[in-house]
């Protein structure tokens, strides 16, 4: 299984001159190579290189154009980025092949990477078994988000999967009760029956779930509120979801 993964499944690449630096200055994240633009220049790129160097890590020179198109950002990348190994992150059909998921959160149209780097440091908090991130309709993991996660991205039990419906169906397909969250929901997050292995999908604040996915709910759950209050960030919707994950583990 491991052959067929694809490298844009295994590393988190990080564009742009401080980002990449970052990375390179901390021993504990595996850096596969880092690629420079021929026309990058400076005291960014020589201590860039000489971080690199101190590693022992692979230093590529390309155009310019090819670093725009391998980064993915080409307003952003600086002429720069580096390839972090993720070691947890799989694609779903490998996560599911492993069958070791039982409570997995799905991503769906959350477009704002803080909110989906506060996510994955949550969730990954909490000992979620797999976080989806689907490449349509996501903010894609950037710099951003890995800042908004505090660099727990790198560490976070990532699933990758094309949309949030193709990954949602998927996890039905085997086995998964699939839950959404909605401020009308029929049930209270807090007493719902939810068996395993269970899918929270979280929509984002705006649209909530896209209509595919909203389809393939099994129970709808809802966040009690108080006071007027008529929704939360999904962020902070998810770490409730997640630390309500972890109380019925310990019941």
């Amino acid at each position: 299984m491991t052959a067929e993964i694809s490298p844009k499944d295994r590393f988190i690449t990080v564009y742009g001159r401080n980002p990449v630096h970052e990375v390179l200055l901390d021993d504990d994240l595996v850096v596969d190579k880092v690629v420079l633009a021929d026309n990058a220049h400076g005291s960014g790129v020589r201590e860039i290189q000489q971080a690199a160097r101190r590693r022992g890590i692979e230093v590529q020179r390309t155009s310019a154009e090819r670093v725009k198109k391998l980064a993915g950002n080409g307003r952003q990348d600086q002429g720069v980025f580096a390839d972090v190994v993720a070691p947890r992150m799989l694609p779903l059909e490998a996560a599911l092949a492993q069958g070791t998921l039982r409570t997995v959160l799905v991503l769906d149209g959350i477009t704002t990477p803080a909110n989906v780097g506060m996510i994955l440091r949550t969730a990954t908090a909490a000992g979620v078994d797999g976080i989806v991130v689907p490449r349509r309709g996501v903010a894609s993991l950037d710099p951003l988000v890995v800042k908004a996660s505090a660099g727990v991205a790198f560490k976070a039990p990532i699933i990758k999967a094309f949309t949030a419906d193709e990954a949602a169906g998927s996890l039905k397909d085997h086995g998964f009760h699939i839950v959404g969250l909605d401020a009308h929901g029929d049930d209270d997050l807090f007493a719902a029956h939810l068996p395993e292995p269970v899918a929270f999908v979280l929509g984002s604040e705006t649209a909530g779930l896209t209509p595919e996915v909203a389809e393939l709910v099994d129970t709808w759950v809802s966040i009690p509120m108080a006071a007027g209050v008529e929704s939360l960030n999904v962020s902070a919707a998810a770490a409730v979801v997640c630390f309500e994950l972890v109380r019925r583990a310990r019941l």
